[in-house]
């Protein structure tokens, strides 16, 4: 079947399916963060009925867009009522609304920058037309799709999830053509292998973990014949083996990028293409982390891709990638002898090697272009880890529905949802604020960098990665400050573009709120809101179970009582960053936003906090 054709039969209700997503998730996002304001003005707490908001025509003329909403308790999030959208220019019928129009009507007016509009409409056409693509082979292909409670693997699970459910751009992907997306997007389940490169060890760094040895551990990755052969590849040229770090590329970027900004030390055998190996791997949801699919036990790879996708380019920064294995062995330092956290059994999925092109070693004039571009992690499989009657599955499982059914149903079924909520919640929870409270460190862990581990459905413990640049604290606070690594820093220019991507701060909210918005916000607001809406569970009971779990922990553990208040979990509000806002206006230009904490007022509820 060719990937790229759409299923003319369901092509209309496809397209409307997705524009209502994709909108929804804008306006949404836009009323969230103020972007811009209802006629009735914002709406308070418990919010539900209908909003309007007003642009202008390219004629001049005033149109109107109404819709129906809620405002939810959790951290007040606005949800849409997406087929209600609807549009009116002057005395003219309402009308379904559609995406390009409210850009252009209703956000133009607020920012006149073209530049930057066009940037936002242009990943908001690309998410359009990508997730059409997505869900029209899914259509077309349902035996491909597993089906709610089948026990498939978790690497053929990270293939089904649909994206970002905040970010409107979620599935923008700017630099794949349709032909690419349907290649390497993770929902078309194909068959991968990477461009296997050799690259200089004058050019280059490597980051191991302690106690790896480069050559067993691409000598195990790539198998002996293979490892081998490209060593006989390189003396045939006559250069010295022994002399270069083999590496893993991307085919998009080998063809996009390597072979335009590294076209001199392509030249010279600084770089060498020594081709494929003979392992083959498919996308994760993250789409440059690819998964082994002949020996599920092997590395998962992270490689650089030159892509933006939810508005980030999807580039390996040289000091994230020297980092990783540091801070993989940090954690596991701090863990192996905490008594705690071998209860919790939680496992650390180690990012073991990195390897990094030098960019300083490029004229100054091309290392802007080549930055972040040449780079890959190996990261340890799940598989390795998961003890007999254990399965898992990504986090972000919970919320996805396969046709009309939730795919937690059948567990919902069997155990009772109120049940169910709480031995999750409780397997969720309880490692990060863990590593929180115990270890001073926060955790980016966002539904995509965590991994449940449940027996029959049933969740027992979590296994959490992407640590490489997912991680905050204050060194000054760290219970155990000799464990903490000297880390690489962000260099200026990464910082100039990415002011809000660093690990080390003084400010403890920061700290604090890394873990809030990536994991609360996030991650828990999603389930919470699918459980509500889903299943009727009422915000006030989730949020007071997610109350209760932390506060069992604080009393289970007065030790570390003194940072209960330092990094207070039930703060009135917290920060998060403003995703809509940032595509709008320049980084610089946008500060986090204070939201009110649904946990706030479970503050004192049975006994409080210590």
């Amino acid at each position: 079947m060719n990937t790229t054709q759409w299923v003319p039969a369901n092509q209309a209700d496809l397209d409307k399916k997705v524009e209502e997503r994709v909108l929804g998730q804008l306006i949404e996002a836009v009323l969230y963060e103020q972007i811009a304001i209802p006629l009735s003005g914002v709406p308070a707490s418990g919010f539900e009925g209908e909003l309007t908001l007003q642009g202008k025509a390219a004629d001049g003329e005033t149109v109107t867009y109404r819709f129906l909403a809620k405002r939810k308790m959790t951290f007040d999030r606005i949800r849409l009522a997406r087929d209600t959208i609807k549009r009116k220019k002057g005395n003219e019928d309402w009308a379904a609304a559609q995406l390009s129009p409210f850009v252009l009507e209703v956000l133009g007016q607020i920012q006149p920058d073209k530049e930057r509009l066009g940037m936002l409409l242009e990943e908001l056409q690309s998410t359009f037309v990508k997730d059409v693509q997505a869900q029209a082979y899914r259509a077309s292909a349902p035996q491909s799709v597993p089906q709610s409670g089948d026990q498939r693997s978790y690497d053929e699970l990270e293939s089904l999830l649909d994206g970002h459910p905040y970010h409107p751009c979620y599935k923008s992907r700017i630099g794949f053509s349709l032909e690419e997306n349907a290649r390497y997007g993770p929902e078309f389940h194909q068959d991968l292998q990477p461009v296997w490169l050799a690259v200089a060890k004058t050019h280059s760094q490597l980051s191991l973990l302690d106690g790896e040895d480069y050559r067993d551990m691409i000598q195990h990755e790539l198998g002996i014949e293979t490892y081998s052969h490209f060593g006989t590849i390189l003396l045939d040229k006559g250069l010295p083996a022994a002399g270069y770090l083999f590496m893993p590329v991307h085919p998009w970027q080998w063809e996009h990028m390597i072979t335009s900004a590294f076209q001199q030390q392509l030249a010279d055998s600084t770089i060498v293409k020594l081709g494929s190996g003979e392992d083959v791997y498919r996308a994760q949801q993250s789409i440059r982390s690819w998964a082994n699919q002949l020996n599920k036990e092997k590395a998962y790879l992270k490689m650089a891709l030159n892509i933006t996708n939810t508005s980030t380019r999807r580039m390996l920064a040289k000091h994230t990638i020297l980092n990783a294995p540091l801070v993989s062995r940090w954690l596991l330092s701090l863990t192996e002898k905490d008594e705690t956290a071998k209860k919790l059994d939680l496992v650390f999925l180690a990012e073991f090697a990195g390897i990094t092109y030098e960019y300083e070693k490029l004229p100054a004039d091309l290392q802007p272009q080549a930055y972040g571009n040449l780079g890959v992690v190996w990261r340890q499989s799940v598989h390795r880890f998961l003890k007999d009657g254990e399965a898992a599955i990504p986090l972000s499982s919970v919320t996805y529905v396969d046709g009309q059914q939730p795919f937690i149903e059948p567990w919902v079924q069997q155990y009772g949802l109120q049940a169910w909520t709480r031995q999750l919640l409780g397997a969720a929870i309880t490692p990060l604020i863990h590593m929180l409270y115990a270890h001073g460190l926060a955790m980016e862990s966002h539904a995509q960098n965590i991994v449940l581990i449940h027996k029959d459905g049933l969740p027992v413990r979590l296994a959490l990665k992407d640590f490489h640049d997912g991680l905050r604290f204050s060194k000054a606070e760290l219970p155990q400050p000799e464990y903490c690594p000297d880390l690489h820093l962000e260099p200026a220019a990464h910082r100039a573009i990415n002011r809000h991507s660093y690990m080390q701060t003084d400010d403890l909210d920061a700290v604090k709120d890394f873990l809030h918005s990536a994991f609360f916000f996030v991650c828990l607001g999603d389930i919470g809101i699918f459980l509500n809406e889903r299943y009727g569970l009422e915000e006030s009971e989730y949020w007071q179970m997610v109350a209760d779990v932390i506060q069992q922990y604080q009393q289970e553990h007065p030790e570390h009582e003194v940072n209960f208040g330092k990094y207070d979990l039930f703060s009135d509000t917290i920060r998060i960053e403003q995703l809509a806002r940032r595509r709008l206006w320049k980084d610089m230009e946008v500060d986090p936003k204070h939201v009110p904490n649904p946990l706030a007022q479970y503050r004192f509820s049975q006994g409080g906090q210590l």
